[in-house]
């Protein structure tokens, strides 16, 4: 538990101004945080929807149905205490979602994983995956390098990246040598969370990882999914609550500027329109915020800009999601992890949880079945990549071959963050040189132990914090697992690999 800084519980008098750029899981967390202990917000977003990267949109399919699409399958770990904080303010006992009974891996040689029987308890969890993997043979782990891989054993935030972020997941792995099967299955299927390469990938976001869900919490690997699409379990009520507390939702209404005003405050120009605010969440993806930092040539300092400027995005992703006129087999899982198929990371079968997705299938007899491809090549042709993407489905499950595909919607995004080697020192913190903006988001780095969703509503709570203490107000408490390894042994072994 992290305890926000003692202060009074609401803001007293005139209520000071926040403007909230950005309606991702950042901008959700920090402006929860400030509505409900009186600051007067605007919360500000490009899109006419609520959620950015998890958000939802209505489209109509040829047979005359209005369905949700999104930008895809997201799981929400059971570490991710704080993101689960926000979504509890509309549904405290998290009725909205339900868990998928495993987390299966499968690679193209048959080799397939499962994490549904790892014990939870670290270390055994780590110790318990290795010995129930079919991926772990004894002639790989008598060549692997043990003194190689102990930096794992005790991952602490920031230490981590002072020791790993020069090197590259995939460089780490072959110090350690990895098994090679095991690696397609397990670590890569981490670093493509990360939407990147893992020659690409700095390896203490790896390491990070690894000690998330493996040596330093005991919720394990399974996951929980929202039982409907995501503006209706979890952000049209989370909007209205907020609207409750007093924010303004500005949807459809993109950022243009933000200029410090000589007296203190900011402007936040909207075109056309300008108000003043007395403080500024960005929080934005890694595109957005280096172009407005771009366009609002008076914010922060150089060293700052210069930072932001370097900010890199991972390469193109595609989401792609189909309406079958026939079912896949019932002994299908809801979301399979996937190596070794062309580009094919993952399928998922939405009807298996989501309840409108559900309600086709009982209508059509028919499956709705999303496939993901992280990390495409720049360049790549859409529709070769999509081709493929449904060709590999055939391969995975065959019974599609012989299915029409109703009707389909391909997404194309290239603005999730990228976290290359040697780029921690140049990600924006929380804080900036000016005390009245603060940024959040995922590419944001903190000293906590989080990552991808929970890093995003981490920070969230963080901007608001920092902005909450200027004006004497106790913020949001925080929870994340153990910022170092749990098991003293395993520090006292990862000490001496240190030495």
């Amino acid at each position: 538990m992290l305890p926000a800084r003692p202060g009074r519980p609401r803001v007293e008098g005139a209520a000071p101004s926040v403007a909230v750029v950005g309606a991702g899981i950042a901008g959700l967390a920090a402006a929860t945080a400030l509505a409900e202990r009186g600051v007067d917000v605007t919360l500000y977003e490009r899109r006419p929807y609520l959620g950015g990267r998890v958000g939802g949109w209505p489209t109509r399919l040829r047979d005359g149905t209005t369905v949700t699409m999104s930008r895809g399958f997201h799981a929400f770990f059971r570490q991710y205490y704080n993101l689960r904080g926000l979504l509890r303010r509309t549904d405290p006992e998290l009725a909205r979602l339900t868990g998928l009974p495993d987390y299966p891996l499968l690679h193209g040689s048959g080799l397939s994983d499962s994490f549904r029987h790892v014990p939870r308890t670290p270390p055994w969890s780590a110790a318990g995956f290795v010995a129930l993997s079919s991926t772990f043979r004894l002639r790989d782990l008598r060549a692997m390098d043990p003194v190689a891989a102990l930096p794992l054993l005790d991952v602490r935030v920031p230490e981590v990246y002072d020791r790993l972020d020069a090197t590259s997941a995939h460089g780490f792995l072959e110090a350690v040598r990895f098994p090679e099967r095991a690696r397609h299955l397990a670590f890569e299927v981490f670093s493509r969370s990360f939407f990147a390469d893992p020659r690409e990938l700095s390896a203490a976001e790896m390491a990070l990882m690894f000690h998330i869900y493996f040596l330093g919490s005991a919720e394990g690997l399974l996951f929980d999914v929202p039982r409907s699409p995501f503006p209706d379990a979890l952000w049209d009520p989370l909007a209205g609550y907020l609207t409750g507390h007093g924010a303004r939702l500005r949807t459809g209404t993109a950022v243009e500027q933000v200029t410090p005003g000589p007296a203190g405050g900011h402007a936040v120009a909207t075109g056309g329109d300008e108000r003043i605010h007395d403080g500024v969440v960005l929080a934005l993806d890694a595109a957005g915020l280096r172009n407005l930092v771009a366009d609002s040539s008076l914010l922060g300092d150089a060293p700052w800009r210069e930072r932001i400027a370097r900010l890199r995005t991972a390469p193109p992703f595609l989401v792609s999601r189909l309406w079958l006129d026939r079912p896949v087999a019932p002994d299908r899982p809801g979301f399979l992890g996937t190596s070794g198929f062309g580009g094919l990371d993952n399928i998922s079968v939405l009807e298996r949880w989501e309840d409108e997705a559900a309600r086709w299938r009982g209508r059509t007899g028919g499956s709705v079945v999303e496939l993901h491809a992280y990390a495409v090549p720049p360049g790549a042709s859409r529709e070769v990549e999509q081709k493929r993407l449904l060709e590999q489905l055939h391969r995975v499950y065959p019974e599609t071959r012989t299915a029409e595909v109703v009707d389909a919607r391909h997404e194309w995004h290239d603005d999730c963050p990228l976290f290359p080697v040697g780029g921690y020192t140049d990600r924006p913190t929380v804080r900036t040189p000016d005390p009245g903006l603060v940024v959040a988001g995922d590419i944001v780095r903190t000293d906590l132990p989080v990552a991808l969703m929970e890093r995003a509503a981490t920070t969230g709570f963080l901007a608001a914090n920092a902005l909450l203490e200027r004006w004497g107000v106790r913020g949001q408490t925080l929870w994340t697992v153990p910022a170092r390894g749990r098991s003293a042994a395993l520090r006292g072994l990862a000490g001496w690999a240190g030495r």
